[in-house]
């Protein structure tokens, strides 16, 4: 296993990370490598896409998600990838895609050459993790064991009863900005790889792990997504959090004993182990 050199002590004592890098087509991502203090020689290796609205975000904002997925048993590469309005859909996912082709091809620089591989993600990132899932299905890899999505935003119609709940809508709120800069237009949004819950074709995607919460203005389309996919025949474990959450500052607060992250920490556990090739 290679060796994971320390760059800052976290709020979970048990994970350190240090900043790395790819290189993608020419372009360089900056990105952060996160690591339990022990690694374990069969670790997965997770490409960590942070929450925002496609428009927003940032890898200190991704630092709580990445650790716990880190804390639960994997190594975790976390990417500051490129923002709307000014990289917007398709050619900002094809740039992503690319930077999981080359963690998929560099995984023995953080972990071992049969490390299994998973893209996760929260809020845009979930959504960006989840059409990575398609586009490497599509595209005949990387291979993938597995897909986390918490609170994903899945479609960009926001017509949902927990969003208006939210006080969400056309126009004047973050999430329908959001969607606004990174399609473009409306008629993008007819696209799976934008609006994944749009999506016709769900078969032969690699296992799912959905986490929402009763307080989520995304926990009605992460529940309808998670039917979907079932009906497809893919595994899915969905898991609602009760509340209160206190969302959104539950995937941008440090993990603490209790907290919505940590309560998560078990199922993301049990999920590597369940996804894991035997």
């Amino acid at each position: 296993m290679p060796s994971i050199a320390i760059e800052r002590f976290q709020t979970v004592p048990s994970v350190f990370w240090r900043k790395e890098s790819l290189l993608v087509q020419g372009s360089r991502f900056e990105g952060r490598l996160y690591a339990p203090a022990e690694v374990q020689d069969d670790a997965g290796l997770v490409l960590h896409l942070h929450g925002g609205h496609f428009n927003s975000g940032s890898l200190a904002e991704g630092e709580a998600v990445a650790t716990v997925l880190a804390d639960s048993g994997a190594v975790v590469f976390s990417l500051s990838y490129p923002l709307a309005p000014a990289h917007r859909f398709p050619e900002a996912l094809d740039s992503i895609y690319g930077a999981l082709e080359a963690v998929a091809r560099g995984r023995t620089r953080w972990a071992t050459r049969k490390a299994p591989l998973y893209v996760a993600g929260e809020e845009a990132g979930g959504n960006l993790a989840a059409a990575l899932a398609m586009m490497a299905r599509d595209r005949g890899g990387p291979a993938l064991a597995g897909q986390i999505l918490l609170s994903p935003m899945l479609d960009s119609c926001l017509g949902t009863a927990s969003l208006r709940a939210a006080h969400a809508g056309p126009v004047g709120c973050k999430w329908a900005d959001g969607w606004a800069d990174y399609l473009g237009g409306p008629e993008r949004a007819a696209h799976p790889y934008a609006t994944p819950l749009n999506a016709a074709r769900l078969a032969g995607l690699p296992p799912a792990l959905l986490i929402s919460a009763q307080d989520d203005p995304m926990r009605d389309e992460v529940a309808q997504y998670a039917v979907l996919l079932t009906k497809a025949g893919v595994a899915v474990k969905h898991i609602v959090e009760h509340a209160p959450t206190h969302w959104p500052q539950a995937y941008a607060e440090a993990p603490r004993e209790g907290s919505c992250l940590c309560s998560a920490r078990g199922a993301i556990a049990d999920f590597y182990v369940r996804t894991a090739p035997s």
